[in-house]
């Protein structure tokens, strides 16, 4: 008896050496035709990890060593325009293939672990052929039903459809696609509300900087081209000199341009007179002009817009119904192709 065990442990010795152990390093090779580059690099969310030297034959070889163990997805890319996803775990022998002149288009990938790359792909050329997902928004509940069936049905089968997935990628992967139902329904729901010619939510006795006070209504009859900002926020800061480009370019035209400051008493002192002048002040030094009012207490309008971020643009015809919840910003050309469309 003891012999025979022995002899089992001798036998199990065996076959545990001569198992491959798993490698701490990855190893990537390809050819990149028409190659003007010296240098292929993989980069992570923080930047570059790797450059590998590209040979004049347009070949490359190199190791790398990934620090967690988990695979990730890694950009992969010669310089800022030819750029791709690469799907990266130690262990993995993946080689590419692909044209400098349409990098991404004509990328595919071999070898060990190379089909999480290659559904990413798939997964990208689905997207690209979904189209202007505002169009999706526009169609009415049945036709737009069968439409966001049919993309998730996609997208599920392209997931199905390759083998040896990693179990991180494919579980990730599942929950995006459910992801894109809930984001396409909520946004349904939200277009119903917010559309294309929806009466707009109203704004009441905002004050105005000139007198008095502002509503909504007052501006009937005209484009009314909405800018809701803050005295405080950089981004809304930097559209004003824009703005008032295109104010002073339209002015005869049949469109008013209204800014709604949100400054409120959280970011003056908790004084609501402190945030007003705050606001007064601004204005009449960098000699803002359209109409310029002040929401101060009131935050109907920016809830009934779900504004969570600005600055945010709105555009409302003459009868006060909605052209864009979230119109083109001023330093956006597409904004003055929008106007022209609408004849303004």
């Amino acid at each position: 008896m003891k012999k025979i065990s022995t002899i089992l442990f001798g036998l199990l010795m065996m076959v545990a050496c001569s198992q491959e152990q798993p490698k701490e390093y990855l190893t990537i090779s390809g050819t990149l035709e028409n190659s003007k580059d010296s240098i292929i690099s993989i980069a992570d969310r923080e930047g570059i990890i790797k450059e590998i030297k590209i040979n004049k034959d347009g070949s490359f070889k190199d190791t790398l060593k990934l620090k967690d163990n988990k695979g990730e997805i890694y950009t992969l890319l010669t310089n800022s325009n030819n750029r791709a996803p690469i799907y990266l775990k130690n262990g993995y022998n993946i080689s590419l293939n692909t044209n400098a002149n349409t990098f991404l288009e004509s990328l595919k990938f071999s070898g060990e672990g190379a089909s999480n790359s290659n559904f990413i792909l798939a997964q990208i050329e689905r997207s690209q052929k979904m189209g202007n997902p505002q169009l999706i928004l526009e169609l009415e509940q049945k036709a737009y039903r069968k439409k966001v069936d049919k993309i998730k049905a996609d997208f599920d089968s392209i997931l199905e459809s390759y083998n040896n997935i990693d179990s991180t990628l494919y579980t990730s992967m599942k929950q995006q696609n459910q992801q894109i139902v809930t984001y396409f329904d909520n946004a349904y729901a939200q277009n119903q509300l917010m559309g294309k010619g929806k009466p707009s939510p109203k704004f009441e006795n905002y004050v105005d900087i000139k007198g008095g006070t502002k509503s909504l209504s007052s501006f009937k009859g005209k484009y009314v081209y909405i800018d809701v900002w803050a005295t405080w926020c950089g981004p809304c800061i930097q559209q004003i000199p824009y703005l008032q480009a295109l104010e002073k370019e339209y002015h005869n035209k049949n469109i008013v341009f209204v800014s709604i400051s949100t400054d409120e008493s959280r970011r003056s002192g908790g004084s609501w007179e402190a945030a007003e002048k705050k606001w007064r002040d601004f204005v009449k030094k960098r000699n803002m002009s359209g109409v310029q009012l002040w929401s101060g207490q009131d935050y109907a309008f920016q809830q009934d817009y779900q504004i969570n971020g600005i600055p945010r643009f709105i555009l409302i015809d003459p009868q006060g119904n909605i052209v864009d919840a979230n119109a083109p910003r001023p330093s956006d050309p597409n904004l003055k192709s929008l106007f022209t469309s609408l004849g303004i």
